[in-house]
């Protein structure tokens, strides 16, 4: 498989939203639900705003919170497994170990991964990046995103 890049413009919540439904079909097709992701982008960026829709477009149906607090919200959605990770709060990687980091990485399922470099060194490499940034030049700000399929 080549390497892929998608650009792409985002007005508004909902369009992240659906963006993310959209990518979550390409997960399942390209990895068979089981990719390593990486979000990047600053505090307010969408990152978790695209984890929702990404949920949303395998059928979950009910909320969906940043794990800054909890490094890891995990989701049982039928066939697919996918677990968000936000490790922005995180000092020490080897904070991972409670959360059964290894265990996971090694299991079957999709890692989703904000603040990745907080932790690069445990990190498997990612086989998608996403990049989210604010665009202030548009009015109202819209967010650009893009998406590298390795």
């Amino acid at each position: 498989m080549r390497v892929q890049k998608i650009r792409h413009n985002l007005p508004d919540e909902q369009a992240t939203i659906t963006f993310g439904a959209e990518l979550a079909a390409q997960l399942i097709q390209r990895y068979r639900g089981r990719a390593v992701v990486f979000l990047a982008g600053q505090l307010g960026a969408g990152k978790t705003t695209l984890v929702r829709g990404l949920l949303a477009g395998l059928g979950h149906s009910g909320a969906v919170k940043s794990p800054t607090y909890t490094l890891l919200e995990p989701y049982s959605l039928g066939d697919h497994e996918v677990y968000h990770f936000d490790l922005y709060r995180v000092n020490d990687p080897q904070e991972l170990e409670f959360v059964g980091f290894d265990e996971i990485v090694d299991g079957p399922g999709m890692k989703m991964f904000e603040w990745a470099e907080k932790a690069a060194d445990w990190l498997p490499a990612p086989d998608v990046s996403i990049a989210l940034e604010v665009n202030t030049q548009s009015h109202p700000v819209s967010r650009d995103v893009v998406v590298v399929f390795d």
